[in-house]
């Protein structure tokens, strides 16, 4: 079981290159963007975001997010849609995705605060199960839209903050029952969000050369994209096959390859930045598989185009 609410993690994005895309929640189960946390089943986090206005940085999902603001707002963009979620709002988010955001702080403290759950597959199975939830056929996905919180949802998110004042003697089977109580929340307060929260389990087959075309820059794995899909790993890299006539990693290579050599000729970014935007793991090793396709290091091609 996987649920997790992660503070400043902005405060921690500025020490990062502004083009790298820090993976969610990974970075902060690693002890790299965040300095406080509640630790459930050995590596959930459970924290609070409390940080001044202006903060902006882009994560990619790992997991699904509910993204949840208690003060302020936040522009978040993904690939051509964009939401502001302002307070006592929420918005769901699914995973494989890379998420760019926006703080603004509000106008009486100045300060944003929000909490993000990250709930896993797993997490949503237990929770369905237990409750015989059955999942309608869905033939339509459904768009990521700002829902409005009840007060009873808004409570329940003001009720974690006291967990935080002594981490070592939070109960995990207590939280445990917390991770629960937010989804009985969304499913009672939220229609909306909870019909997302069932297609998650059931994904929509959607065009395949979109999903690919739209995302093949951020740094998602190919079982990711299937799952974006809506298709099995094997029907979708038997597909892939049949559209592109190659594999898709190999694909996916060639077109960050050719996307990166362009940037390099056409812009004034660092090669660091470059291999970041594009889903690269690090500079080091885009430099490397760049050498080995253009016979020659990126930094020898920057500005010649």
């Amino acid at each position: 079981m996987v649920c997790k609410i992660l503070r400043n993690f902005a405060d921690h994005i500025c020490f990062c290159s502004m083009m790298k895309i820090t993976k969610f929640p990974s970075a902060l189960i690693s002890g790299d963007c965040t300095t406080s946390s509640l630790v459930l089943d050995g590596g959930s986090i459970i924290d609070q975001c409390i940080v001044t206005a202006g903060e902006r940085g882009t994560f990619f999902l790992e997991q699904h997010l509910l993204y949840v603001v208690l003060g302020g707002s936040v522009k978040l963009t993904c690939g051509r849609q964009s939401w502001t979620v302002g307070k006592n709002e929420m918005i769901l988010l699914r995973k494989a995705h890379s998420v760019s955001y926006e703080k603004q702080g509000s106008a009486e403290t100045g300060l944003f605060e929000s909490q993000l759950f990250a709930i896993n597959d797993e997490l949503l199975k237990d929770f369905l199960t237990s409750q015989d939830v059955k999942i309608p056929p869905m033939t339509e996905e459904l768009g990521a839209q700002v829902s409005p919180m009840s007060e009873r949802m808004v409570a329940y998110c003001w009720s974690l903050a006291p967990y935080f004042n002594d981490p070592s003697q939070t109960n995990p089977g207590l939280l445990r029952l917390k991770v629960m109580e937010l989804l009985y929340n969304v499913m009672d307060c939220s229609k909306n969000i909870f019909r997302q929260m069932l297609q998650l389990r059931q994904p929509v087959k959607t065009d395949l050369h979109r999903v690919v075309e739209e995302n093949y820059t951020s740094p998602i794995s190919i079982d990711e994209l299937a799952y974006l899909s809506g298709r099995s790993l094997s029907s979708f890299k038997r597909e892939f096959q049949d559209i592109y006539g190659e594999s898709p990693a190999r694909w996916i290579r060639e077109q960050r390859l050719r996307k990166a050599h362009e940037m390099l000729q056409t812009t004034s970014l660092s090669v660091a930045d470059i291999a970041y935007s594009l889903g690269f793991e690090n500079p080091t090793h885009f430099s490397r598989i760049f050498k080995e396709s253009y016979g020659m290091p990126p930094s020898s091609v920057v500005g010649q185009g």
